[in-house]
């Protein structure tokens, strides 16, 4: 396999992941997933997670992951498997992650919007490989390819989304 194919492999496999984590922004959801509720003083989660963001990420998410399941025989070159428990696997893994994430550095006294490194760029991801790899097993290859370009590509992302499409008050 040349490398082009391997770096579309990869990206062709983590698809609903890095959709389902990208869109919440896109939604901007006023209603907040924990409903303003506390635990010590602290948010629980926050106010950037919100119920429209979550339910849009899953939603597009799985839309990319079936629409991938869909066609995938119809490619002229042959990619990772896509089946639709590996896409709920990972797009439920992805949101979960984001959560936990969030919950985590609220615990750590993290404000909301603060940035937390790694946690911010990893823990969608890990989370969603996590639940993946009981569904069906993953290369190593893509599970280290991916942990090593996810946090610059999401900061990337993030930058953009913030910056140039005004949708995130952080660049993280």
């Amino acid at each position: 396999m040349d490398i082009l194919l391997l770096i579309v492999n990869i990206f062709w496999f983590i698809a609903p992941s890095y959709v389902a984590n990208g869109f919440p922004p896109l939604m901007r959801g006023k209603r907040p997933l924990d409903f303003g509720r506390k635990v010590r003083n602290h948010r629980i989660l926050g106010d950037s997670k919100t119920l429209e963001g979550t339910i849009g990420g899953i939603m597009f998410g799985f839309f990319i992951g079936t629409l991938q399941v869909i066609y995938q025989d119809t490619l002229p070159f042959r990619l990772y498997d896509m089946t639709f428990p590996l896409v709920i696997a990972m797009v439920f893994g992805t949101m979960a992650g984001d959560i936990i994430g969030s919950f985590i550095k609220r615990r750590a006294g993290f404000n909301s919007g603060d940035s937390a490194m790694l946690l911010d760029q990893l823990g969608f991801l890990l989370a969603a490989l996590v639940l993946a790899s009981l569904v069906q097993p993953i290369e190593p290859y893509i599970i280290l390819t991916l942990i090593a370009v996810t946090p610059p590509i999401h900061m990337l992302t993030n930058f953009i989304g913030c910056h140039v499409m005004k949708v995130k008050n952080n660049p993280w």
